[in-house]
């Protein structure tokens, strides 16, 4: 279908849209490393309970993500339907984020344990507006799928940018901010993550345009539900957002315990000024880059589904190769850490198209016009593997007999191991069986396309 004048994204609006989820990349992976170990290691509470309280959250996520997502295909307004949830939200976002890790010194195990629970909470849902939306909003930036997928790279390419930042600066933050207190550190570290993400967020309202016109009565929301969970196609691409981000999420959750107290990493620099945890994260975002330009130049000829499977294949062979390199190897440890950067890039990169060109297949064979409620799949599934990828290290530390800050035993020491590399490539597995039923291909998409142009034309 050729592309109309109108339809165009410009670059300089790719680059706004895609400067939006550099917010969530900061947060999540700053969540994804520092979380844990602020109120584990730092703040003394039992990792299963932090584990326990990722996990409940996440079921009030089940609840609100796609909730948000029919609130916002229903929304009217001058802004357009999503657009206004990055104005509005940017600072209850920001503010949020600040709030976790601004427990006060003298707090007992439970009441920090239910500031962690009341935070944590406020801050998913303060996301979920935001994200949700801004999900939303790519489906609507263009009808085309070409176009959208190379909209979704420039996002991707700053939410991979947001990892890098994080794996660069990080740890190196913490240190120089805290001086010698890693609690004030974290706290002035996030402070500063929340203001860059305010701002991103800003632009990328301020920058965007909403091109696809919204039908003039949305259908009822039970029937909106209906509808999706029968999308096969759907529930496969989400089973595998949720279990990449899974995996890739335990093994950040676990790092600062596996340098710590596996390798006896001392947090001195081995790299310029990147200490060990910080080469880590580090590689993993540089590959995700590469990923998502690997990822947008292959699916012009393979099929997405096709290119996810390959990718969490190799993330989950790359990941048990991990576990056998020695623990003294940093630059094999680095280079392996990256090409499981450009597996997850790829994961990233084609799972967010997909949901678009999902939405768009709803649209073609239902007459429905539900964009974000499509996309809030993208936004838990997010969520829900930062939230499992915490609580699985959470739980088997657990069990294995973790002792914050003490000795560990051999047992305890295995238990770090098995969270940090074992488990997260076992769970790709799964993720890559459930793609198989992925039914949408180009053939079908480029169908869809035309007749909704067609269709969209006539009610004009």
């Amino acid at each position: 279908m050729a592309e109309a004048a109108s339809d165009r994204v410009r670059l300089g609006e790719k680059i706004g849209y895609g400067v939006g989820d550099l917010s969530s990349g900061l947060m999540l992976n700053f969540f994804g490393f520092f979380l844990l170990y602020f109120f584990v290691d730092l703040g003394g509470l039992a990792p299963a309970a932090i584990g326990i309280m990722l996990f409940v959250t996440k079921l009030i996520d089940a609840v609100t993500d796609p909730m948000m997502g029919a609130i916002a295909d229903r929304t009217r307004t001058r802004w357009g339907r999503y657009r206004p949830y990055l104005l509005f939200g940017a600072v209850p976002l920001g503010i949020s984020m600040v709030l976790i890790f601004s427990a006060p010194d003298d707090m007992g195990d439970t009441a920090l344990l239910i500031w962690a629970y009341v935070t944590y909470t406020l801050c998913m849902l303060a996301f979920t507006a935001v994200n949700v939306p801004y999900g939303g909003l790519l489906g609507v930036i263009s009808p085309s799928s070409k176009v959208r997928g190379n909209v979704t790279a420039f996002r991707m390419f700053f939410s991979a940018l947001g990892g890098i930042l994080v794996g660069a600066l990080g740890t190196t933050l913490v240190r120089e901010f805290g001086n010698g207190d890693e609690e004030l550190g974290i706290l002035l570290t996030i402070s500063c993550v929340a203001g860059v993400s305010v701002i991103c967020l800003l632009i990328s309202f301020a920058s965007t345009k909403e091109r696809v016109p919204p039908v003039k009565e949305n259908g009822a929301l039970g029937e909106d539900f209906g509808v999706l969970v029968r999308t096969g196609s759907w529930i496969a691409v989400a089973i595998a957002a949720i279990l990449g981000v899974t995996s890739i999420a335990a093994r950040a959750g676990t790092a600062p315990f596996f340098f710590k107290y596996v390798v006896g990493d001392d947090g001195a620099p081995v790299f310029f000024f990147l200490d060990r945890p910080a080469l880590f994260l580090t590689a993993l975002a540089i590959g995700q880059v590469a990923g998502v330009i690997v990822g947008s130049i292959l699916q012009r000829w393979f099929e997405k589904a096709h290119l996810l499977i390959a990718a969490g294949i190799s993330m989950s062979a790359l990941t048990a190769v991990f576990y056998f390199l020695p623990l003294d190897a940093i630059w094999p440890q680095t280079a392996v850490q990256f090409l499981i950067g450009i597996g997850f890039g790829m994961l990233m990169v084609l799972s967010y198209s997909m949901f678009t060109d999902i939405a768009e297949f709803i649209e073609w064979k239902s007459g429905r016009q539900m964009t974000a409620l499509v996309i809030a799949a993208s936004v838990f599934g997010v969520k829900a593997g930062v939230g499992l990828g915490s609580f699985i290290p959470g739980m088997v530390l657990s069990v294995t007999g973790f002792d914050a800050n003490g000795e560990q035993s051999e047992t305890a020491l295995m238990g770090i191991q098995l969270a940090f590399a074992v488990i997260p490539g076992a769970v790709l597995i799964p993720a890559a069986i459930a793609l198989l039923f992925y039914r949408i291909n180009r053939r079908v998409l480029a169908q869809a396309e035309n007749e909704l142009s067609t269709r969209r034309e006539i009610l004009a």
